[in-house]
Protein backbone atom coordinates (compact mmCIF):
# COMPACT_ATOMS: atom_id res chain seq x y z
CA UNK A 1 0.00 0.00 0.00
CA UNK A 2 1.21 3.54 -0.70
CA UNK A 3 2.60 5.46 2.25
CA UNK A 4 0.77 8.63 1.16
CA UNK A 5 -2.79 9.37 0.11
CA UNK A 6 -1.64 10.25 -3.40
CA UNK A 7 -1.09 7.89 -6.30
CA UNK A 8 0.81 8.30 -9.53
CA UNK A 9 -2.15 8.79 -11.86
CA UNK A 10 -2.21 10.45 -15.26
CA UNK A 11 -4.86 12.74 -16.70
CA UNK A 12 -6.47 9.80 -18.49
CA UNK A 13 -7.09 7.96 -15.22
CA UNK A 14 -4.32 5.40 -15.60
CA UNK A 15 -2.56 4.53 -12.33
CA UNK A 16 1.17 3.83 -12.46
CA UNK A 17 1.99 0.50 -10.79
CA UNK A 18 5.14 -0.46 -12.72
CA UNK A 19 8.50 1.35 -12.63
CA UNK A 20 11.12 0.29 -15.17
CA UNK A 21 14.60 1.20 -13.89
CA UNK A 22 17.51 1.26 -16.33
CA UNK A 23 20.75 0.79 -14.41
CA UNK A 24 23.13 1.22 -17.36
CA UNK A 25 23.09 2.20 -21.01
CA UNK A 26 25.90 -0.25 -21.81
CA UNK A 27 25.26 -3.52 -23.61
CA UNK A 28 27.60 -6.23 -24.82
CA UNK A 29 25.33 -7.13 -27.77
CA UNK A 30 24.80 -5.01 -30.88
CA UNK A 31 21.30 -6.01 -32.00
CA UNK A 32 20.70 -4.25 -35.29
CA UNK A 33 17.26 -3.02 -34.22
CA UNK A 34 18.71 -1.31 -31.15
CA UNK A 35 22.42 -0.39 -31.28
CA UNK A 36 24.01 -1.69 -34.47
CA UNK A 37 27.02 0.61 -34.21
CA UNK A 38 30.17 -0.57 -32.45
CA UNK A 39 31.37 2.99 -31.81
CA UNK A 40 28.91 4.02 -29.13
CA UNK A 41 29.64 6.79 -26.68
CA UNK A 42 28.35 5.54 -23.33
CA UNK A 43 27.34 7.75 -20.44
CA UNK A 44 30.05 8.67 -17.97
CA UNK A 45 29.86 6.88 -14.63
CA UNK A 46 29.22 10.16 -12.78
CA UNK A 47 26.26 10.84 -15.05
CA UNK A 48 24.51 7.62 -14.01
CA UNK A 49 22.31 7.38 -10.97
CA UNK A 50 24.08 5.82 -8.01
CA UNK A 51 22.49 2.81 -6.36
CA UNK A 52 21.58 5.00 -3.38
CA UNK A 53 19.76 7.42 -5.70
CA UNK A 54 17.93 4.57 -7.43
CA UNK A 55 16.85 3.15 -4.07
CA UNK A 56 15.60 6.56 -2.91
CA UNK A 57 13.54 7.08 -6.07
CA UNK A 58 12.17 3.53 -5.93
CA UNK A 59 11.09 4.08 -2.32
CA UNK A 60 9.28 7.27 -3.32
CA UNK A 61 7.59 5.58 -6.29
CA UNK A 62 6.41 2.71 -4.09
CA UNK A 63 5.06 5.21 -1.56
CA UNK A 64 2.98 6.59 -4.45
CA UNK A 65 1.49 3.22 -5.38
CA UNK A 66 4.08 1.49 -7.55
CA UNK A 67 4.06 -2.26 -6.86
CA UNK A 68 6.37 -3.67 -9.53
CA UNK A 69 10.01 -2.83 -10.16
CA UNK A 70 11.94 -4.07 -13.19
CA UNK A 71 15.68 -3.58 -13.70
CA UNK A 72 16.73 -3.07 -17.30
CA UNK A 73 19.58 -1.65 -19.34
CA UNK A 74 21.29 -1.72 -21.70
CA UNK A 75 22.35 -4.97 -20.12
CA UNK A 76 21.80 -4.72 -16.34
CA UNK A 77 24.24 -7.52 -15.51
CA UNK A 78 27.04 -5.23 -16.74
CA UNK A 79 26.43 -2.89 -13.81
CA UNK A 80 28.86 -3.81 -11.03
CA UNK A 81 27.37 -5.40 -7.91
CA UNK A 82 23.80 -5.42 -9.23
CA UNK A 83 23.01 -8.00 -6.53
CA UNK A 84 23.50 -5.28 -3.89
CA UNK A 85 20.86 -3.11 -5.55
CA UNK A 86 18.46 -6.05 -5.86
CA UNK A 87 18.86 -6.89 -2.19
CA UNK A 88 18.01 -3.33 -1.17
CA UNK A 89 15.05 -2.99 -3.54
CA UNK A 90 13.63 -6.34 -2.42
CA UNK A 91 13.40 -4.99 1.13
CA UNK A 92 11.20 -2.02 0.23
CA UNK A 93 7.81 -2.56 1.87
CA UNK A 94 5.12 -2.65 -0.79
CA UNK A 95 7.18 -4.15 -3.62
CA UNK A 96 5.21 -7.15 -4.86
CA UNK A 97 7.38 -8.01 -7.86
CA UNK A 98 11.07 -7.41 -8.57
CA UNK A 99 12.16 -8.49 -12.02
CA UNK A 100 15.14 -8.13 -14.33
CA UNK A 101 15.41 -8.16 -18.12
CA UNK A 102 18.69 -9.55 -19.49
CA UNK A 103 20.30 -10.90 -22.63
CA UNK A 104 21.47 -13.78 -20.37
CA UNK A 105 25.09 -13.66 -21.51
CA UNK A 106 26.85 -14.40 -18.22
CA UNK A 107 23.64 -15.36 -16.42
CA UNK A 108 24.73 -19.00 -16.07
CA UNK A 109 27.14 -18.10 -13.26
CA UNK A 110 24.93 -15.53 -11.56
CA UNK A 111 21.38 -16.89 -11.52
CA UNK A 112 21.74 -18.37 -8.04
CA UNK A 113 23.16 -15.17 -6.53
CA UNK A 114 20.43 -13.09 -8.16
CA UNK A 115 17.79 -15.30 -6.60
CA UNK A 116 19.50 -15.20 -3.21
CA UNK A 117 19.53 -11.39 -3.40
CA UNK A 118 15.75 -11.35 -3.67
CA UNK A 119 15.02 -11.15 -7.39
CA UNK A 120 11.51 -12.45 -8.12
CA UNK A 121 11.76 -13.35 -11.80
CA UNK A 122 13.69 -12.94 -15.03
CA UNK A 123 12.88 -12.01 -18.60
CA UNK A 124 15.45 -13.10 -21.18
CA UNK A 125 15.92 -11.82 -24.71
CA UNK A 126 16.55 -14.41 -27.43
CA UNK A 127 15.71 -13.67 -31.05
CA UNK A 128 16.81 -16.90 -32.69
CA UNK A 129 17.53 -20.54 -31.91
CA UNK A 130 19.87 -20.78 -34.90
CA UNK A 131 23.48 -19.78 -34.11
CA UNK A 132 24.05 -18.10 -37.46
CA UNK A 133 20.82 -16.08 -37.30
CA UNK A 134 21.41 -15.18 -33.66
CA UNK A 135 24.82 -13.82 -34.63
CA UNK A 136 23.33 -11.92 -37.59
CA UNK A 137 20.84 -10.17 -35.31
CA UNK A 138 23.04 -9.54 -32.25
CA UNK A 139 26.49 -9.32 -33.89
CA UNK A 140 27.62 -11.77 -31.21
CA UNK A 141 28.21 -15.54 -31.24
CA UNK A 142 26.53 -16.07 -27.87
CA UNK A 143 23.47 -18.26 -28.42
CA UNK A 144 24.78 -21.12 -26.27
CA UNK A 145 25.52 -18.72 -23.41
CA UNK A 146 21.92 -17.50 -23.58
CA UNK A 147 20.50 -21.03 -23.60
CA UNK A 148 22.76 -21.92 -20.66
CA UNK A 149 21.45 -18.86 -18.85
CA UNK A 150 17.86 -19.96 -19.39
CA UNK A 151 18.65 -23.39 -17.93
CA UNK A 152 20.52 -21.83 -15.00
CA UNK A 153 17.51 -19.65 -14.19
CA UNK A 154 15.32 -22.66 -13.55
CA UNK A 155 18.10 -24.60 -11.81
CA UNK A 156 18.41 -21.69 -9.38
CA UNK A 157 14.75 -22.06 -8.46
CA UNK A 158 13.16 -19.30 -10.50
CA UNK A 159 9.89 -20.01 -12.25
CA UNK A 160 10.37 -20.63 -15.99
CA UNK A 161 11.35 -17.22 -17.42
CA UNK A 162 9.67 -15.18 -20.08
CA UNK A 163 11.67 -15.24 -23.30
CA UNK A 164 11.35 -12.12 -25.47
CA UNK A 165 11.72 -12.56 -29.21
CA UNK A 166 11.50 -9.60 -31.60
CA UNK A 167 10.13 -11.07 -34.83
CA UNK A 168 11.66 -9.55 -37.96
CA UNK A 169 10.65 -10.44 -41.48
CA UNK A 170 13.43 -11.94 -43.52
CA UNK A 171 15.40 -12.94 -40.44
CA UNK A 172 13.59 -15.05 -37.88
CA UNK A 173 9.88 -15.21 -38.69
CA UNK A 174 10.35 -18.79 -39.87
CA UNK A 175 11.40 -19.76 -36.31
CA UNK A 176 8.16 -18.76 -34.59
CA UNK A 177 6.78 -22.30 -34.47
CA UNK A 178 10.21 -23.61 -33.40
CA UNK A 179 10.12 -21.21 -30.46
CA UNK A 180 6.67 -22.56 -29.63
CA UNK A 181 8.21 -26.06 -29.55
CA UNK A 182 10.90 -24.66 -27.24
CA UNK A 183 8.19 -23.38 -24.89
CA UNK A 184 6.52 -26.79 -24.87
CA UNK A 185 9.70 -28.68 -24.02
CA UNK A 186 11.18 -26.20 -21.52
CA UNK A 187 8.07 -24.71 -19.95
CA UNK A 188 9.11 -21.11 -20.63
CA UNK A 189 6.67 -18.36 -21.57
CA UNK A 190 7.56 -17.20 -25.07
CA UNK A 191 6.80 -13.55 -25.77
CA UNK A 192 6.79 -12.55 -29.44
CA UNK A 193 7.19 -8.80 -29.95
CA UNK A 194 6.39 -6.78 -33.04
CA UNK A 195 9.40 -4.92 -34.44
CA UNK A 196 9.15 -1.28 -33.29
CA UNK A 197 10.77 1.96 -34.52
CA UNK A 198 13.39 2.28 -31.77
CA UNK A 199 16.65 1.68 -33.66
CA UNK A 200 19.41 4.25 -33.39
CA UNK A 201 19.99 4.29 -37.15
CA UNK A 202 16.31 5.22 -37.71
CA UNK A 203 16.05 2.59 -40.45
CA UNK A 204 12.85 0.98 -39.17
CA UNK A 205 10.76 -0.30 -42.05
CA UNK A 206 7.21 -1.40 -41.35
CA UNK A 207 7.51 -4.03 -44.09
CA UNK A 208 9.96 -5.86 -41.81
CA UNK A 209 7.39 -6.04 -39.01
CA UNK A 210 5.57 -9.35 -38.57
CA UNK A 211 2.14 -8.73 -37.08
CA UNK A 212 0.85 -10.46 -33.99
CA UNK A 213 -1.88 -12.03 -36.08
CA UNK A 214 0.64 -13.56 -38.48
CA UNK A 215 2.71 -14.89 -35.55
CA UNK A 216 -0.34 -16.68 -34.16
CA UNK A 217 -1.13 -18.13 -37.59
CA UNK A 218 2.41 -19.46 -37.93
CA UNK A 219 2.23 -21.16 -34.52
CA UNK A 220 -1.24 -22.57 -35.13
CA UNK A 221 -0.05 -24.19 -38.34
CA UNK A 222 1.76 -26.55 -35.93
CA UNK A 223 -0.01 -26.26 -32.55
CA UNK A 224 -3.57 -25.30 -31.66
CA UNK A 225 -3.67 -22.46 -29.12
CA UNK A 226 -6.29 -21.42 -26.59
CA UNK A 227 -6.60 -17.89 -25.14
CA UNK A 228 -5.63 -17.34 -21.52
CA UNK A 229 -7.01 -14.62 -19.25
CA UNK A 230 -4.81 -11.68 -18.37
CA UNK A 231 -3.81 -11.44 -14.73
CA UNK A 232 -4.49 -7.70 -14.89
CA UNK A 233 -5.67 -5.25 -17.58
CA UNK A 234 -2.29 -3.53 -17.87
CA UNK A 235 -0.48 -6.67 -19.09
CA UNK A 236 1.04 -6.02 -22.49
CA UNK A 237 0.81 -9.57 -23.84
CA UNK A 238 -2.16 -11.44 -25.24
CA UNK A 239 -1.58 -14.86 -23.67
CA UNK A 240 -2.23 -18.34 -25.04
CA UNK A 241 -1.80 -21.89 -23.86
CA UNK A 242 -1.54 -25.07 -25.89
CA UNK A 243 -4.86 -26.77 -26.56
CA UNK A 244 -3.37 -30.21 -25.91
CA UNK A 245 -2.35 -29.18 -22.38
CA UNK A 246 1.39 -29.05 -23.05
CA UNK A 247 3.45 -26.93 -20.69
CA UNK A 248 4.72 -23.53 -21.71
CA UNK A 249 2.91 -20.37 -22.74
CA UNK A 250 2.72 -18.06 -25.74
CA UNK A 251 2.38 -14.29 -25.51
CA UNK A 252 1.92 -11.74 -28.27
CA UNK A 253 3.07 -8.17 -27.65
CA UNK A 254 1.75 -6.15 -30.58
CA UNK A 255 2.35 -2.44 -29.91
CA UNK A 256 2.14 -1.55 -33.60
CA UNK A 257 -0.98 -3.41 -34.74
CA UNK A 258 -2.81 -3.83 -31.41
CA UNK A 259 -1.71 -0.94 -29.23
CA UNK A 260 -2.31 -1.39 -25.50
CA UNK A 261 -1.70 2.23 -24.47
CA UNK A 262 -5.15 2.57 -22.94
CA UNK A 263 -4.20 0.36 -20.00
CA UNK A 264 -0.56 1.43 -19.65
CA UNK A 265 0.65 1.44 -16.05
CA UNK A 266 4.36 2.12 -16.67
CA UNK A 267 6.84 4.83 -15.85
CA UNK A 268 10.50 4.59 -16.86
CA UNK A 269 13.60 5.83 -15.09
CA UNK A 270 16.63 6.06 -17.38
CA UNK A 271 20.14 5.23 -16.26
CA UNK A 272 21.15 8.89 -16.11
CA UNK A 273 18.11 9.84 -14.06
CA UNK A 274 15.37 10.96 -16.42
CA UNK A 275 11.74 10.04 -15.96
CA UNK A 276 10.17 8.92 -19.22
CA UNK A 277 6.42 8.51 -19.59
CA UNK A 278 6.44 6.40 -22.78
CA UNK A 279 8.97 4.49 -24.87
CA UNK A 280 8.15 6.91 -27.68
CA UNK A 281 8.25 10.12 -25.66
CA UNK A 282 10.07 13.06 -27.19
CA UNK A 283 10.69 14.61 -23.76
CA UNK A 284 12.56 13.37 -20.69
CA UNK A 285 12.13 14.82 -17.20
CA UNK A 286 15.39 15.12 -15.24
CA UNK A 287 14.97 14.02 -11.64
CA UNK A 288 18.67 13.26 -11.02
CA UNK A 289 19.64 16.92 -10.79
CA UNK A 290 16.84 17.49 -8.30
CA UNK A 291 18.21 14.76 -6.04
CA UNK A 292 21.73 16.11 -6.29
CA UNK A 293 20.69 19.66 -5.47
CA UNK A 294 19.07 18.36 -2.29
CA UNK A 295 15.33 18.30 -3.02
CA UNK A 296 13.32 16.73 -0.20
CA UNK A 297 11.44 13.46 -0.61
CA UNK A 298 8.17 15.39 -0.75
CA UNK A 299 9.55 17.59 -3.53
CA UNK A 300 10.78 14.56 -5.49
CA UNK A 301 7.43 12.84 -5.02
CA UNK A 302 5.62 15.92 -6.33
CA UNK A 303 7.94 15.99 -9.35
CA UNK A 304 6.99 12.36 -10.09
CA UNK A 305 3.30 13.18 -9.71
CA UNK A 306 3.59 16.18 -12.02
CA UNK A 307 5.56 14.18 -14.59
CA UNK A 308 2.99 11.38 -14.73
CA UNK A 309 0.29 13.99 -15.40
CA UNK A 310 2.16 14.70 -18.66
CA UNK A 311 1.95 11.07 -19.79
CA UNK A 312 0.87 10.76 -23.41
CA UNK A 313 -2.43 9.13 -24.35
CA UNK A 314 -0.64 6.78 -26.77
CA UNK A 315 2.47 6.28 -28.90
CA UNK A 316 0.88 7.27 -32.27
CA UNK A 317 3.07 4.86 -34.30
CA UNK A 318 0.35 4.46 -36.90
CA UNK A 319 -0.46 8.16 -37.17
CA UNK A 320 0.79 10.12 -40.21
CA UNK A 321 2.51 12.68 -37.98
CA UNK A 322 4.43 10.07 -35.94
CA UNK A 323 8.05 11.02 -35.30
CA UNK A 324 10.52 8.37 -34.14
CA UNK A 325 12.14 9.40 -30.85
CA UNK A 326 15.83 10.30 -31.08
CA UNK A 327 16.81 7.86 -28.34
CA UNK A 328 17.15 4.16 -29.08
CA UNK A 329 15.98 1.42 -26.70
CA UNK A 330 19.38 0.95 -25.07
CA UNK A 331 19.32 4.57 -23.87
CA UNK A 332 15.74 4.33 -22.59
CA UNK A 333 15.45 0.99 -20.80
CA UNK A 334 13.15 -1.89 -21.68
Amino acid sequence: MPMTDQLLQDKFGRVIRDLRISVTDKCNFRCFYCIPDEDIVWKRRQDLLTYEEIIQLAEIAVSLGVEKLRLTGGEPLLRKDIEFLIERLAKIAGVKDLALTTNADGLKDRAATLRAAGLTRLTISCDSLKPEVFKQITRRDSLQAVLDGIDATMTAGFAPPKINCVVIRGMNEDEVADFADFARTSGVAMRFIEYMPLDNAHQWDKSMMVSGREIIERIEARHKLVPLHKDNPSETALKFGFADGAKGEIGIIAPVTQAFCGACSRLRLTAEGNLRTCLFSMTDYNIRDRIRRGDSRDELAQFMIDTVLKKEEGHRINEPDFVQPPRTMVFIGG
